[in-house]
């Protein structure tokens, strides 16, 4: 299976999740209408998030500035060079629990303690958690 079959496959099990072609090429993930993130069939993964989501996990070491967008808060993955399918979908997962909570935050609030990611990173996620 590629990364972008392997990803479609998990993450279009989220609820409310809608799978589009990306107009750049690739897949594309919706939440409400909302992209909460795409992969390009070279396995590059760009999830948007808040400047200081973004920090986080780039001083993390969990991302890197997006490729072409370095200044916004969106983040690149590079899996295959630098990163693996699993990390790609914790930080889909990051984004989809991000936009989600904001329109209901119980339905959130027990997943979120389930992602892999350091305090820092949470706290900027989900400040009032």
């Amino acid at each position: 299976m590629s990364v972008t079959e392997t990803l479609e496959a998990a993450i279009s099990q989220w609820d409310d999740v809608v799978v589009a072609e990306h107009r750049f090429g690739g897949v594309e993930f919706q939440l409400n209408n909302v992209e909460i993130g795409h992969v390009h069939n070279s396995g590059l993964v760009d999830i948007p998030f808040t400047r200081p989501i973004r920090e986080a996990l780039v001083q993390s070491g969990l991302a890197e500035l997006h490729h072409i967008l370095p200044e916004t808060g969106w983040i690149s993955y590079y899996v295959g060079r630098t990163g693996t399918v699993e990390g790609a979908i914790d930080l889909m997962r990051l984004s989809y629990l991000q936009k989600r909570s904001r329109r209901d935050k119980d339905a959130a609030a027990e997943a979120i303690e389930t992602l892999p990611f350091e305090e820092a990173v949470l706290n900027a996620a989900f400040p009032k958690r």
